[in-house]
């Protein structure tokens, strides 16, 4: 259900009468449920969407009396809704301009009752992932894995910006909980790491993790794959190899579509088609159509799960650990392949932009990417945007 408030602008030289009328003509063709609050403020910020409409000309010096206290109440950027009539896209030009003077952000939303209907759609979206995503807790269990070079992250820069807490969790804390694995089968022992992992995840009161997962392999002769692929499928973001950017990219997907998405490698990529082959040893269960459980492919031990998407679209996504550069691709599951020289989990991918694959190869972000159903980028650019 919407929760989207509106709010007015009105110079008092205007006619109430001939402006409500244009009103309510106006706010009818956009076909949104909403609360009309008018010029009373008092409770601005409280709603998913605060729309400003800017009813006439000649009210900008009411907007800027009222900005300190807007200020306080949100910190969202300030979205202008304007008709065009009586001036009204003129001020919220003058406003807007205004704001980025004061280093604020601010959209005008203004065309067709079409165009703006989808764009408050989409920005509401957008702010319900964000309030989402907001307070999440997120556990690095262990170190990232000493490979990942290029996908160090600042604590503090994301708290700030995502509103998310990273939490470090020793890995002899996940080895304490799990015990021993003597005498039990690979199948038996994934299912002692399963519940060990929820232990810490309710004791840390997680919504999601990382886990250094190859130190499993010598430590307790068994892997995560299988913990991964039902905790995901869960509701629990869960990430492989303690790469938190790929984690955030996942937590990201994840308010967004409601699946944490398949985080993979490129094994292969052909730069003249667009085609690329991903694989991993992992993929959340509520992604596949059918599942198989093999070995893990780099130690040949413990439990990988091959995991068959439904062919079609898909998008293609990755955060960078500093939060200053982002990729997002669409385009189209072909197949899934089970080849026995590769992670058991494999997908060939064709990009809609073949361009795109020079990115893989001239400046990737790391080797992780994300991979969800369906098309999503202009949902995650605008998500990125507000973050």
């Amino acid at each position: 259900m919407s929760d989207i408030a509106i709010y007015t602008l009105t110079s008092e030289l205007h006619d109430e009468k001939a402006v409500a009328a244009v009103t309510g003509e106006f706010l009818g063709s956009l076909h949104l449920d909403y609360v009309f609050r008018g010029a009373d403020y008092a409770d601005y910020g409280t709603h998913t969407l605060d729309l400003i409409y800017v009813r006439t000309g000649g009210t900008e010096g009411i907007f800027r009396r009222l900005l300190p206290d807007l200020q306080l109440r949100s910190s969202r950027p300030f979205l202008l809704l304007t008709s065009g009539k009586s001036n009204s896209l003129a001020a919220s030009m003058e406003i807007l301009s205004y704001l980025q003077q004061h280093q604020l952000e601010g959209e005008i939303l203004h065309g067709t009752p079409d165009y703006i209907h989808q764009r408050i759609c989409l920005l509401e979206q957008v702010e319900e992932a964000v309030r989402r995503l907001h307070g999440h807790r997120l556990g690095i269990i262990g170190q990232p894995s000493d490979w990942l070079i290029a996908s160090e992250v600042e604590p503090s820069v994301v708290q700030r910006r995502m509103g998310v807490e990273l939490i470090s969790i020793e890995m002899q804390e996940l080895l304490e909980e799990i015990g021993t694995l003597e005498g039990l089968t690979s199948r038996e022992g994934a299912e002692v790491i399963y519940r060990a992992l929820k232990a810490l995840v309710e004791r840390h009161q997680l919504q999601g993790f990382t886990l250094r997962c190859f130190d499993l392999l010598s430590a307790v002769r068994n892997t995560g794959c299988l913990a991964l692929a039902r905790l995901n499928a869960e509701g629990v973001v869960a990430g492989c190899e303690g790469d938190v950017p790929a984690l955030l990219s996942m937590a990201v997907t994840n308010v967004l579509t409601g699946v944490s998405g398949f985080q993979a490698n490129p094994a292969t990529i052909n730069p003249e088609t667009g085609q690329l082959l991903f694989a991993h040893c992992t993929i959340p269960l509520n992604m596949v159509e059918h599942y198989e459980l093999d070995t893990h492919f780099e130690s040949g031990i413990g439990i990988g799960i091959r995991g068959a998407m439904t062919p079609g679209a898909v998008t293609i996504f990755k955060l960078s650990g500093d939060l200053q550069r982002a990729f997002v691709a669409e385009g189209v599951l072909v197949s899934n392949q089970s080849k026995p020289d590769l992670c058991r989990t494999q997908q060939i991918i064709q990009l809609a932009d073949i361009q795109q694959a020079n990115y893989f190869l001239t400046r990737p972000i790391g080797n992780h990417h994300i991979i969800m159903p369906g098309h999503h980028k202009r949902t995650l650019e605008a998500l990125l945007e507000r973050i």
